[in-house]
């Protein structure tokens, strides 16, 4: 724990879940709750690949389960510089098993891809990035084949550079077992003011030529203000430090689902609650379920600020098969340690609410010492077995300091998914 945000990440197969905390991974019997393996250094799974997947361990990890194959997907950057470049490291498993063998890839960028994101879709694994030299050069948005990563094969890339009007894209990212249409494009979001940004990934792995990337499509959406302006304003208990919301971003993942009646996609941010009083202003969960009939409009959306007092921000959301909507985050005031909460809606529930909130873990710290970041990313993903227990992972502190921070990893089933 010698960097902070722990990036906390983590997704569920058929038998463990695997959690990466930005330099170590591990992976638990989720029946048990065991750890089979791990704590492991990131960079374990690249040994005896060479370069700097192997001898570098720079974290900002994403871990995902490929349920469609029934393999794990698993990826990290190494960003020496100079003369080293800066790389994706990816490994994918060769069968269902984390702590088993791996097809090892690496992508080299001309600059540092900061914060990345992945998801799995039928025709590749997505991933955008942002850009950076010694300043922002805008979004990346690469698909990687992952027809021949899953045979363990040699492996391209297809990628477009975004212009600096652009920045922190989400791929969209599979959930279930209903595939989507045959040759749907992959769907990436960010947004701007008062609207979401739709592109359209299409690659062809035949003929590289007739890969796209169309848009954005502007989806106007409620107005809103970015979370503490897209900076730190989250009050703690006894300390004066603020924790930042990332507000100035949608937060990971971006989660699709085909129900076969339509299309799905959820995604959340935060954004600021309390109105323009700055003693009064609190940040709350902006989350929107958008349908797709050929292109992805808003079918419903809300903000979660169930009452003036507390900060909910850092959020994750997801559907399950029958339509439940769950989002996980964390909560914290002037009066109440950072703590980890959920709220669900059920697909009859009247449209534009989540319901009451569920407390997962009260936080026992609060984040001090001049460190702002917090999370960078919580992960919420839909058990493959049953595709209706949800499992959220994000961090918490157990005592008063900076950089001993912890993370739970908690699963949960709503109502009327059997």
């Amino acid at each position: 724990m010698n960097v902070a945000p722990p990036d906390t990440t983590g997704d569920v197969g058929d038998t463990q879940y695997v959690q990466w905390v930005n330099l170590s991974f591990a992976v638990f019997d989720k029946t048990s709750g065991a750890m089979v393996y791990g704590p492991a250094a990131g960079n374990t799974l690249w040994s005896g690949f060479g370069g700097p997947c192997e001898t570098s361990n720079d974290g900002d990890p994403i871990v995902q389960y490929d349920q469609l194959a029934n393999r794990w997907m698993l990826t990290q950057f190494a960003v020496p510089g100079g003369a080293a470049g800066f790389w994706q490291c990816v490994a994918v498993s060769t069968t269902s098993d984390a702590t088993g063998s791996y097809n090892r890839y690496a992508f080299q960028y001309n600059q540092f891809p900061d914060y990345p994101k992945a998801s799995v879709w039928p025709d590749a694994y997505y991933v955008t990035f942002n850009m950076f030299t010694s300043f922002f050069t805008g979004a990346r948005v690469c698909a990687w084949d992952r027809a021949r990563m899953l045979a363990g094969q040699p492996a391209t890339q297809q990628c477009f550079q975004l212009s600096t009007s652009f920045g922190s894209l989400l791929p969209a990212d599979l959930d279930g077992p209903t595939q989507p249409p045959a040759g749907a494009p992959n769907y990436m979001l960010n947004f701007g003011t008062n609207i979401l940004r739709l592109w359209k990934f299409h690659v062809d792995w035949a003929n590289p030529g007739n890969t796209t990337l169309t848009g954005p499509t502007s989806i106007g959406v409620a107005a809103f203000t970015r979370g503490c302006d897209g900076g730190a304003c989250v009050e703690q208990p006894g300390t004066q430090q603020k924790l930042d919301s990332l507000g100035d971003r949608l937060m990971y993942r971006l989660a699709y689902r085909n129900f076969g009646t339509h299309e799905s996609l959820v995604v959340n941010h935060t954004v600021r609650t309390g109105g323009s009083n700055k003693k009064n202003q609190r940040t709350g969960i902006r989350w929107y379920e958008l349908r797709n009939n050929g292109t992805p409009t808003v079918f419903q959306q809300g903000t979660y600020a169930p009452d003036a007092d507390n900060y909910r921000w850092m959020g994750s959301a997801a559907q399950d098969k029958v339509g439940n909507l769950a989002v996980g985050f964390s909560v914290s005031s002037g009066s109440l340690r950072p703590s980890i909460r959920f709220a669900a809606r059920g697909p009859s529930d009247p449209a534009n609410t989540l319901g009451s909130e569920t407390n997962v873990f009260t936080g026992t710290g609060s984040q001090t010492q001049g460190l702002a970041r917090w999370g960078d990313y919580a992960t919420i993903s839909v058990d493959p077995i049953d595709d209706c227990t949800m499992w959220f992972t994000t961090q918490y502190i157990a005592t008063n300091g900076t950089f001993n921070w912890h993370t739970r990893i908690n699963s949960f089933k709503l109502q009327g998914c059997q």
